[in-house]
């Protein structure tokens, strides 16, 4: 039984049906932003303090809606899974990458697709937001 680690991420969308993704340094898959919850943390406070630490988001509790906790392979920890709690939230915000973010992109649904991708985003977080009809709506 793989090692789990807990997390907290985020599926953050603009207008024209565009999502941000996240690299880490010396990493190949794009993922969601977020991170590890600290011992004692709620998932909510862990996300509101690491999309501000990678990408310079300053968000509140009140903008977060919670869609789902999902498990999945860890992208890059071999032998790991992750537990994620993933909040959705609307933001036009330009990215800073910072702490281990290498790189902080704004990608439509298609083009993420041909990405090497994280399997929680691949396997539960892109299948959710298609489900949702979120594309057409804000096309």
């Amino acid at each position: 039984m793989p090692a789990v680690i807990r997390i907290a991420a985020a599926l953050i969308e603009a207008g024209a049906g565009r999502l941000l993704l996240v690299r880490k340094a010396g990493t190949s898959c794009f993922m969601q932003a977020g991170g590890k919850i600290e011992p004692g943390e709620d998932p909510a406070a862990a996300l509101i303090r690491e999309l501000d630490e990678e990408i310079g988001l300053c968000v509140g509790v009140d903008d977060l809606r919670p869609i789902g906790r999902f498990s999945a392979a860890a992208a890059n920890e071999p032998g790991y899974s992750v537990d994620a709690t993933v909040f959705h939230l609307h933001s036009d915000h330009h990215p800073v990458a910072a702490a281990e973010i290498a790189e902080a992109i704004w990608v439509d649904a298609a083009t993420a697709e041909t990405m090497t991708l994280a399997p929680l985003l691949r396997d539960h977080i892109l299948p959710w937001w298609k489900a949702q009809g979120i594309e057409e709506r804000l096309q």
